[in-house]
Formats: C-alpha cells, structure tokens, sequence
C-alpha cells in the first residue's frame, strides 16, 4: 500500500514526520508525493497560528478529495491542543496528537481492518520520558536535521505549544551520537539541533545544549548548527563550550518577539531587551564572526506606538543579520485572547512593512561585512544557471560558480540579491 505525508508547521514537525515515514515504511507502506492518489495520507498538523488550524482542516479534506477510500490520518500539535476541533474533521479517519506518533502505523493497520473512526488523543503526562523516534531517510542530501528536545514549560501568554506539547524532555546524549553516526554514513555532513524549547535541552537531567552539540559532533567531518533558541537559558558557560567546539556552526538564532520591555511583560516572556542585548554582546565577544537572527512579532494586543518604536530601535540596535516578522494570531484558550487593546489588523500590517523595511537593512549590512571574508561552504544543489547553492557556517546560503560537493574553502566576493563566493 501507497503512502503521503504533509507537514504544516516547524522543522521540529518536519523531523516527526519524516520518523512516522521511516515506521511506516518499515511497516510495509511505500512513498508517494502528497499530490497522488495514495492508500493513507498523514497530515502532521500545526496549531501556532489560526492559519495553520485551518490549512491542516484543509489539507485533510484535500486528501479525501483525492481519494474517497485512502485513510486520512490527522496527527501532531492541532489535535492535541484543541482535541474536540480536531474531531470535528469529517475527513480524517484517525485523530491522534503528539504523544503517540509511535503507533500510526498500528493504528492506519487497525482501521483497516474495522473500517472504524480512531480517536487516540492522550494527554501529555508530565512524567513522560522523551519519545525516541528516529529518522532512516531524510528530503535534503547533505543537510539532516535531529530532533533533541521536546515540550515546553514557558507559558508565553500568546501561544499554546506546551498544551500541545507538554513539559520539557530531552534524548539521551547516546542516542543523539547513534542517530548523527546513521546519518553521516549515509552521506551527510551538517546536522541542525531542533526541538520545542531547545534551549532547555537537558534540564532535567544536569546536562546542556553543550552536551548535545559534543554528542552530535561524531567526527572532525560533520558540522553542528542549533535550531531557535531562548535567550534567558545560555549562559557564559554554555557560550564558552560552544565558542571552543570548532565544528560548531556560528548562528544563533534567538527569539526576541518585541524589543519593548512592557510588550515582553504581557507575553509572558522570561527577559527584558537589555538582558537580551547583553547576551548578543557577549555572544560576539566569545564568537566575533557569530551571526544572530530572530522571531519578531507585532500587533501583540496592547502594543502602542511607542513601544513598537521601542522594537523598531532595538532591531537597528542589534543589527540581526535576518528575522522572522510575523504579526500576532489570536489563539482561543490563550491569556492574550482575552487581553485588552486588540490591534487593529491594518495598524499591525503597517507596523509589519515598517519592521521588514528596518531588517533589510540590517540584513543588507552584514551581508556587505562579509565581502572579502573566507570561510567554509557546504553545498547544497545545484541551480538552472549551472552555480551551486551553498550554506556557510553563519547561515548566510551562498553561491559558487561551477559544481560543488561537501565542504570546500570560499571566499566571499559579493553581496546584493545573492551572495557569491570564489574557491581558494
């Protein structure tokens, strides 16, 4: 039997499914593009915004289009967060949440056998271990992305990823070397650490980020990059680490969410901005060639003029080398739901092209500071204009003429819409 698989949310999301293919698989399923007409679909859904509720409803329904006799599975943060919406999906035959992706494969085998809607959503335990799934085969070639941690105990006012997600648990360092190990012998070279909270990574268990970039670092071969990070959870210690770890991969990108200290109170957010820009300053010290990118949001419910300029000041300040700016969603069952002072949607749009102006700018400024630097390039694939894409250490994706494979010297010769790079 044909199986396909959609994921709508982050690469932590992405990593889970690409595990429930690796079981499925193993179960017997063979891939097939989501777009075909196959025997089961997997929606691996999202709930971080309204927008991603109604695309996983929608691509439900679309699978059913497709074909009116496949089995239709809904799983992941949308139906754990909000479990009766979730039901209210005719299209999908199975409804599971985050706990459990272990089983689909159990699951889509017992459906078939009884034809009878499945409904396996259970609570996120606080005492639950890390779920250990692992990955056999991955979308990209040289790039793999290992999912470390889980949960999150933050509570920022706006979100509802640790009702869907539960509290923090993280993978033994041993089965991060094994899985770093499989993927290396199957030709990658660049591993990104994901998960929910990622900095909290070994929180229960006296270990740290640190620990997990060592682990994952199987040889002088492989590089390590971190996925998003809280800014209130690194410390000197851990910079330290990171700073000696000369396969480590100089990013950082750490959520700010607003630069005002009186927008970062109502979210709920675990550090002022004069604390976040004393981590950048230090960040540089130990790692000067670092490159700092963010999660920015705007229209957050009581956000005024003032405090958006305090934002817009903080960007030019920092000097992010790239940020997500995305405006605020109003989620049902979060305390900012009910705050007052909603932002009217037009005021944040505006206040959305203000912001993408100010880190184009920003952006166009590091990108400058790299001409004439060398550094380490990745490649990635290979273009229609016969260059090759590649990643540099700091992030920045890069071109070379010609083909490339794995690592190799560059240096940095130009940067306006691309940045281009010559071997030396």
């Amino acid at each position: 039997m044909t199986a396909a698989y959609i994921t709508l949310g982050c690469k932590v999301s992405q990593y889970e499914t690409q595990a429930i293919r690796t079981l499925m698989e193993r179960a017997g399923f063979v891939t097939v593009p989501f777009d075909a007409a196959a025997d089961v679909y997997i929606v691996n859904s999202c709930t971080v915004t309204a927008t991603g509720d109604k695309k996983s409803r929608q691509m439900a329904s679309r699978a059913r289009r497709q074909n009116k006799d496949a089995v239709v599975v809904l799983c992941g943060c949308f139906p754990q967060a909000s479990a009766e919406a979730a039901e209210n999906v005719a299209a999908a035959d199975i409804i599971c949440g985050t706990v459990d992706r272990g089983s689909i494969p159990d699951l889509v085998n017992t459906y078939l056998k009884t034809k009878e809607r499945i409904i396996a959503i259970r609570d996120n335990i606080r005492s639950e271990s890390y779920e250990n799934i692992a990955v056999s085969s991955l979308d990209e070639h040289t790039r793999a992305y290992i999912k470390i941690e889980d949960g999150c105990d933050r509570f920022c006012t706006y979100c509802l990823v640790p009702f869907a997600r539960g509290n923090v648990r993280s993978r033994e360092l041993s089965e991060i070397s094994a899985e770093a190990q499989r993927l290396f012998e199957n030709g990658y070279l660049e591993f990104v650490l994901t998960g929910i909270n990622l900095s909290a990574y070994g929180k229960n268990d006296g270990h740290t980020l640190a620990d997990a970039v060592d682990a994952a670092c199987v040889n002088d071969r492989v590089r390590v990059r971190l996925g998003s990070l809280e800014p209130d959870l690194l410390t000197d210690e851990m910079i330290a680490r990171l700073a000696a770890n000369k396969r480590f991969c100089r990013q950082f990108h750490i959520s700010l969410q607003s630069g005002s200290d009186g927008v970062l109170a109502r979210m709920n957010r675990h550090y002022t901005a004069g604390e976040y820009h004393d981590l950048v300053r230090r960040l540089r010290e130990y790692m000067p060639d670092c490159a700092i990118t963010t999660d920015i949001m705007v229209g957050f419910p009581g956000e005024t003029d003032r405090e958006f300029a305090e934002t817009l000041e903080f960007v030019k300040k920092v000097g992010f080398a790239s940020a997500h700016i995305f405006i605020y969603s109003r989620r049902h069952g979060t305390v900012a739901a009910k705050m007052d002072g909603q932002i009217d949607p037009m005021i944040a749009k505006e206040r959305s092209k203000a912001l993408f102006a100010a880190v184009g700018e920003t952006r166009k400024a590091y990108l400058h500071s790299l001409i004439g630097s060398k550094t380490e390039l990745l490649a990635l694939e290979r273009d229609e204009d016969g260059k090759t894409l590649c990643v540099a250490p700091d992030g920045t994706e890069i071109y070379v003429d010609g083909a490339a494979e794995g690592f190799f010297n560059a240096e940095i010769v130009s940067a306006g819409e691309t940045v281009l790079a010559e071997r030396v």
